[in-house]
């Protein structure tokens, strides 16, 4: 079975609204997974779905085996941690360290190993020389890092990032970039929400994509930018990248910079008409 199953799910909030329907999907370990669609598409619903943080009402969500019907948020959290989009929902400890070691803690680790995964936790998420810092004394971006740091620390098998790219700079993202590389070389599984078509071109192996809570296509990135009558559905553009090759007259299906470089000195090159 894979790490992360969801069967046939749906999710109904009080009051009868219905975010995710007839949702199924298999993650498998160490796999790159973004998922992608516009506000209301159900995506953050979905994600919640597989650590616990909400439970079926209909389907159900399978974690490591185990039906999540039949455990705890706490229990599930073990194994899918999650990181939410906005960090001041997840930070309530006066410095970064303080922050960053509290799960560790809460799993009653010893001494010796809650020092080790902070120490590891920090220097990946480079916030080594701020350890120290109130986490409200930084920007909103930074604190975004102290919250993939406490789940880093946590050593999940999972870790859901729910955009992170919101809010970074260039050098924010190539910080996130070489974050996910570094835990999918460890072999963590990685599930990331992003309206950043660019981000999750250059980065993911596999794309979702959600639009009237359901799943609308996934695949491939090579093949989900260039379904325009998918992209059409969830209402989403392809990269900036897609889009100049298209102009071009350049139908590669490329969506990544250095790829779409080489395309385009080729088509300079080609003997005019």
């Amino acid at each position: 079975m894979a790490l992360v199953s969801l069967k046939n799910v749906g999710f109904e909030y009080p009051g009868g609204f219905k975010a995710v329907e007839s949702v199924s999907i298999d993650i498998e370990r160490g796999e790159n997974v973004a998922i992608l669609g516009q506000n209301g598409a159900g995506k953050t619903t979905t994600v919640k779905l597989c650590n616990r943080l909400l439970c079926p009402t209909e389907g159900d969500v399978f974690v490591s085996g185990k039906n999540t019907r039949h455990y705890t948020t706490a229990q599930i959290s073990r194994i899918v941690g999650y990181v939410f989009q906005n960090p001041d929902d997840q930070i309530f400890h006066s410095s970064i360290e303080s922050e960053v070691e509290f799960g560790p803690r809460m799993m009653k680790l010893s001494e010796e190993e809650i020092r080790e995964r902070v120490n590891d936790a920090l220097t990946i998420s480079g916030l080594v020389r701020e350890r120290e810092e109130n986490p409200y004394n930084l920007p909103l971006s930074v604190r975004k890092f102290i919250t993939i740091a406490s789940i880093i620390a946590m050593n999940t098998d999972v870790i859901i990032l729910d955009e992170p790219t919101a809010g970074q700079d260039l050098a924010g993202n190539g910080r996130l970039q070489n974050i996910i590389s570094t835990l999918l070389e460890r072999g963590k599984t990685m599930i990331t929400i992003s309206h950043d078509m660019e981000f999750v071109a250059e980065n993911f192996s596999r794309v979702i994509v959600m639009a009237e809570r359901r799943v609308v296509i996934d695949g491939k990135p090579e093949d989900v930018f260039w379904d325009f009558k998918a992209l059409e559905k969830a209402r989403l553009m392809q990269p900036h990248v897609s889009r100049i090759c298209r102009r071009l007259g350049i139908a590669d299906h490329l969506i990544r910079l250095d790829d779409a470089v080489k395309a385009i000195m080729k088509h300079a090159a080609w003997p005019k008409k």
